[in-house]
């Protein structure tokens, strides 16, 4: 076994603290990364709230780094190269999911970064609040030169998130893209939809985000607490990006969309209730999505680096991480906290 340090959690009304955290020996197709830099999502925070104290917990699920060490069967990279990992670091690879690619969809469910099931021995996995992590290096992206590698880190989340159904709805040239909730997703789905060619506005309930949506590519802002301004927007985007993170009511997202246009749900997980008729009328498509294969995430990564995209982050040493987390609880950040792990050394 290795041994680094780690910020961990032991439930839900604790501060994480640094503590030694044991990493396995590297398997034959194992990389070792130094992490340098991890990205702090709301998957986070909702599982440090959620935590037992049963065993322990380290978040963390989106990160770049360096290799340090490769097993001895790895000939995609080498000690040095700068690599990102999501959340995803393993799938069954045999799946009708796995086989095209989707490996986030995985049959049997991918392991996790943290709080997954090492399909080898069994154990909880530990995620990148910590100095270093050992992954499958199928599960590895070369981090393409020229991104930031601290901005890059919450593309392997929230930017894979928002990438996948912006492509696979065709959002482009010719399209109207709208983006419900100027958040960590929210401002990476501006960025991405802008730079794919898309018309693109931002929903948001207050109009003091309209010089933030300017200055992110958006075309327009729809104030979704003014009904005058919904109801001119009535019928107006081919996709609409939904990235608000509490329980809400789709029924206004989903008369904005037009005709055969799609509302595509991925800031809250859980339960919804709508009415058939906010659907039927203009035959419109509800859909969601969640994370991206390895093709979708070199694809998304390439992409980024090709037009210069980052998040808008607030970077951290690593000793303040509880600070991150109470001031995202609070959503007292634009856009996106990320750790600088240095300090653990």
């Amino acid at each position: 076994m290795r041994t680094t340090v780690s910020w961990q959690a032991d439930g839900p009304s604790a501060t994480l603290r640094r503590t030694p955290l044991q990493r396995r020996d590297l398997r034959p197709d194992d990389v070792a990364v130094r992490v340098d830099y991890c990205g702090v999502c709301h998957t986070d925070l909702h599982a440090v709230q959620a935590h037992d104290g049963g065993q322990p917990l380290v978040p963390g699920h989106e990160f770049t780094g360096v290799v340090t060490e490769t097993g001895s069967e790895v000939t995609a990279f080498a000690v040095g190269d700068a690599v990102a990992v999501g959340n995803i670091v393993d799938s069954c690879g045999t799946c009708a999911m796995c086989l095209a690619g989707q490996e986030n969809f995985c049959h049997t469910f991918p392991t996790l970064t943290y709080g997954g099931v090492d399909r080898h021995d069994g154990s909880t996995t530990q995620g990148g609040y910590s100095r270093e992590y050992v992954v499958r290096s199928r599960f590895a992206h070369p981090l393409p030169p020229g991104l930031d590698p601290a901005a890059a880190a919450p593309l392997l989340c929230a930017g894979i998130t928002v990438w996948e159904p912006l492509h696979a709805l065709g959002a482009g040239p010719g399209t109207r893209v709208a983006v419900a909730g100027l958040g960590g997703l929210g401002h990476l789905a501006v960025k991405i939809a802008v730079a794919l060619g898309a018309d693109t506005s931002v929903i948001s309930r207050s109009p003091d985000k309209a010089d933030d949506a300017r200055r992110l590519g958006a075309h327009d802002l729809v104030v979704s607490t003014d009904p005058e301004r919904m109801a001119a927007a009535r019928d107006r985007f081919d996709v609409v990006i939904d990235t608000i993170a509490a329980p809400h009511d789709l029924g206004p997202y989903l008369r904005l969309v037009a005709m055969d246009g799609t509302l595509s749900h991925l800031g809250h997980l859980g339960p919804i209730t709508l009415e058939t008729t906010d659907l039927l009328i203009g035959r419109k498509r509800l859909s969601s999505a969640g994370s991206g294969g390895r093709p979708a995430t070199a694809a998304m990564l390439a992409f980024c680096a090709e037009h210069d995209i980052t998040a808008d982050i607030e970077l951290l040493p690593s000793a303040r991480v509880n600070e991150a987390l109470d001031r995202l609880r609070r959503n007292d950040v634009r856009y996106r906290f990320v750790l600088d792990m240095s300090d653990l050394d």
